[in-house]
């Protein structure tokens, strides 16, 4: 079990690294690196998947509710606490809701449970971007329009890749082949990415983040087990569902804090010590799974 991990982790951890270590010498557009994932390789790959005849989406609809419940729970047990600790909701709840579930959930998934896992993965990743994009912005600005808001070339690839796969239309071999190629790109670019953001830790908030990198995994998994429970979901989902309940907040948290100018340097430090802390939550999370006898 401990190879099992160990062989999970250690390409995500490396690849991250590499980024950590290029940024350290170099100074890499990451905006733009951001941008071109987030507008190109990453839409191709959900349209790709979600397109493919071979996964069967309508099996995927416990899954996508489970990860709903996931995500927007996730702020209502812990708004208790941060009124308790005084902290700013609109701070503090949107990092502990929206978690990292393309920079490291996609790899993540892949690399511990297989290709068999990608759609899955897909799925999670859309639900948690949907919900950042709907709900997570107009937490902090409710005056934006939801049109404005959805105007995503993820949101159009999302809509393409369902609308193929539920018409049935057959899309060549080729075609598939070369959306595949360009969109794995965004899966070690993503990884490479975070790697260089960890750079940018402020241990200022030191404090905050630690409240972070506890909170955030553990209403997770206090909301994913009911819904293992009451749903009957196949053994692959429940695995992949533990893992992106116990992700640590996503880097996209910072940049829209940043944006809005909601106190950016108090979110970078939930963000980034609880990706930070993700080094001691996953190998615990992933050894359950493996133990549990999920695959």
């Amino acid at each position: 079990m401990i190879g099992q991990i160990l062989s999970t982790l250690l390409p995500v951890f490396l690849i991250a690294g590499c980024g950590a270590l290029y940024g350290r010498f170099r100074t890499p557009d990451i905006q733009g690196l951001n941008v071109l994932n987030m507008e190109l390789f990453v839409p191709m790959l959900v349209f790709a998947v979600l397109a493919d005849q071979q996964a069967p989406l309508q099996e995927y609809a416990g899954l996508a509710l489970a990860a709903t419940v996931v995500v927007l729970g996730s702020g209502i047990v812990l708004y208790p606490l941060a009124r308790f600790l005084n902290l700013n909701m609109k701070t503090f709840l949107p990092p502990m809701m929206f978690n990292n579930s393309g920079n490291m959930g996609i790899p993540l998934l892949v690399l511990a449970f297989g290709e068999a896992a990608l759609p899955a993965a897909i799925v999670l990743f859309i639900v948690e971007m949907l919900l950042h994009f709907s709900v997570g912005l107009y937490m902090l600005d409710p005056h934006t329009s939801i049109i404005q808001r959805l105007r995503l070339p993820i949101v159009f690839a999302s809509i393409a890749g369902l609308a193929v796969n539920f018409g049935g239309v057959p899309l060549p071999d080729w075609l598939l082949q070369t959306l595949n190629m360009l969109g794995e790109v965004c899966i070690p670019l993503m990884l490479f990415t975070l790697g260089v953001r960890m750079l940018d830790i402020d241990f200022s908030d030191w404090k905050l983040g630690m409240l972070g990198a506890i909170a955030c995994p553990a209403s997770g998994l206090l909301l994913a087990w009911p819904m293992i429970l009451i749903l009957d979901l196949p053994s692959l989902q429940v695995a992949a569902l533990w893992v992106f309940a116990a992700l640590p907040p996503a880097v996209l948290n910072y940049m829209v804090a940043e944006q809005y100018q909601q106190e950016p340097h108090k979110v970078a430090s939930l963000v980034l010590l609880s990706n930070l802390g993700s080094l001691i939550v996953m190998p615990i999370v992933l050894g359950l799974v493996f133990a549990a006898g999920y695959l």
